[in-house]
């Protein structure tokens, strides 16, 4: 087992655990609110963070991040069930992918863009603060609906 897997997934694993939960907190009805002005519905910043794991986890495959990848899966925008079921393949996908690094895997570049590429190590570090910054927006449209952010949520975001 790597370092990463002994020292730090379990931030990675407990934000997305975070998710589950800020999910459950969800109805369908909840992921077509939009709080107006140029914002997106609950539903498609979902359906982004998703998109974004994706991305990470492609960019752990062939070391170069790509952000051209958009899910058109019926009902990711409006099913908190078909979320949680992406989401769950998603993570297992990310797990098993850092799983399989060596250490010396880990210090393996990925071009972020032309001028910026990272080891491994801190690829995964910054899809860490992509949730951090996905859980920040989220607990703002919690709010708008009047909705109780979820303990775990309250105690970590704010």
């Amino acid at each position: 087992m790597n370092h990463y897997m002994q020292e730090k997934w379990s931030w990675i694993e407990g934000s997305h655990a975070m998710r589950v939960i800020l999910l459950d907190a969800l109805s369908d009805a909840d992921l077509a609110f939009n709080p107006g002005g140029q914002a997106i519905t609950l539903g498609a910043l979902c359906r982004e963070m998703g998109e974004i794991e994706y991305s990470y986890i492609k960019s752990l495959k062939t070391f170069k991040q790509d952000w051209s990848y958009h899910n058109t899966q019926a009902g990711l925008e409006t099913s908190i069930t078909t979320l949680r079921a992406w989401y769950q393949a998603l993570d297992e996908q990310l797990k098993a992918v850092v799983s399989a690094f060596s250490d010396e895997d880990m210090k393996q570049l990925v071009e972020r863009n032309v001028d910026n590429r990272v080891p491994v190590e801190m690829q995964l570090d910054i899809y860490l603060q992509a949730l951090l910054i996905f859980f920040g927006k989220a607990t703002i449209y919690l709010k708008a609906l009047n909705k109780a952010l979820p303990d775990v949520v309250s105690e970590y975001i704010g």
